[in-house]
């Protein structure tokens, strides 16, 4: 689909090319400035549309997968792409492309360094756009490696495009692509490219920002995980919105506490009763303290342990259908899940020594763990001897705490 593009309205809707604002120092950091609307002669619908579209990208499943769609459409192109992250020694390019087939993530050999170091198209003047032609000559570019192996196997002529760098070093770049039947791209396609460029870089922080939340996000939830914590988040209705595998696991079980019709309930009145009363005293209180009970279970079992705590909102927090409450759910019978190969290398452990060392976190005695291990008591003393001197500590109730707070979570 080709979209034609629309002739300004009147003088009065732009402003004329040899126009400048009033006063520059009113003019936003960043942003397009009359002339390029001018020169874009693209409709505000149209334009309001495609900055819609960027500033939802972050929040897309596959980032900015229908703006580069839209794109493709609106300047007639075969390809529209967007590099989040230039390939390096370490890591694989970051490629969203918006092609004939529509939006997918590049995978394969285009996103491995190889091609980054062919690519003649680099290094361009941080938020100028820029023709392939303009920054590397037509003959280099047709008679480049990069052109035969990369490009011209995907039916691409002409290149429009440019480089940003967010505030936080992100290296980032767009291309726009032409295939042998199209048109140069013209001073009004630079335009377009140009009056969207600031919003990019702005939705490309945004998502900087949800991505390094979502990361220290996962980090902290991996440490509960790890704790052997169950956690059970409650929205501000007093329904269930989230569990983690910890409390999946403790809530099958049926052993005392379950899930029904969206919340918690207890298996004994008593403790249920109080338990609901925690759970709506944080509700509509969210400065209420914390609250903490036990939960008997019918197998005999130790008892679960629970805490009760509101989720402090912020003081610009709008909307419905958030975290309001959490329960953590503590099951005593749990066994450490420390990785028995990183206890050795965290603390030069031998292989034997740390089997140990895990085994006396579980919960084991000295005398069990040895028998368990299939050795003799004297062995298992002297491995408890070592493990003592490498580590730091005298006591095993020490060695036990220090392994539990290990950050070492188990892969199986």
């Amino acid at each position: 689909m080709r979209l034609v593009w629309p002739e300004p309205v009147s003088r009065s809707d732009v402003c004329h090319p040899t126009c400048e604002p009033a006063d520059m120092s009113e003019q936003q950091e960043g942003a397009a400035s009359p002339d390029v609307f001018s020169r874009s002669r693209i409709a505000p619908a149209t334009f309001n549309e495609l900055i819609s579209l960027i500033y939802e990208g972050p929040l897309e499943a596959l980032p900015w997968a229908s703006s580069l769609n839209f794109l493709r459409d609106l300047m007639d192109a075969n390809w529209v792409t967007l590099i989040l992250r230039p390939a390096s020694e370490r890591n694989n390019a970051l490629i969203i492309n918006a092609g004939p087939k529509g939006p997918f993530m590049e995978q394969g050999k285009f996103s491995s360094r190889t091609a980054f170091t062919l690519d003649p198209f680099v290094g361009l003047p941080p938020d100028k756009v820029l023709t392939v032609e303009e920054m590397i000559g037509a003959g280099d570019w047709h008679t480049s490696d990069f052109y035969k192996q990369f490009v011209e196997p995907y039916d691409i002529r002409y290149l429009l495009g440019f480089d940003l760098y967010t505030k936080d070093g992100s290296e980032c770049r767009f291309r726009v692509c032409r295939s042998h039947a199209s048109q140069p791209f013209s001073d009004r396609d630079r335009a377009v490219c140009e009056a969207l460029l600031p919003h990019l870089k702005r939705s490309i922080e945004l998502h900087s920002r949800l991505d390094h939340i979502e990361s220290e996000r996962r980090l902290y939830a991996g440490a509960v995980d790890r704790m052997m914590l169950g956690t059970v988040v409650f929205d501000e209705t007093g329904t269930i919105m989230k569990t983690n595998k910890v409390a999946d696991e403790i809530l099958r079980a049926h052993d005392g506490i379950q899930m029904s019709n969206g919340t918690l309930e207890a298996k004994y009145s008593t403790e249920n009763r109080a338990l609901q009363q925690f759970i709506r005293q944080a509700l509509e209180n969210a400065t209420h303290l914390p609250q903490a009970m036990s939960i008997t279970r019918p197998s005999g079992l130790a008892k679960y342990g629970v805490a009760i705590r509101s989720v402090p909102l912020n003081e610009w927090s709008e909307g419905s259908h958030r975290p309001a409450v959490m329960v953590f759910l503590r099951d005593p019978e749990h066994k450490s899940q420390a990785s028995p190969d990183v206890i050795q290398a965290l603390f030069e452990l031998t292989p034997a020594e740390a089997a140990l060392a895990l085994l006396l976190a579980d919960g084991m005695t000295l005398e069990e763990a040895a028998d368990d291990l299939n050795i003799r008591k004297n062995t298992a003393r002297a491995h408890l001897r070592s493990i003592f001197s490498k580590t730091g500590v005298t006591r095993q109730t020490a060695l036990v705490r220090l392994l539990l707070g290990s950050i070492t979570p188990n892969n199986d």
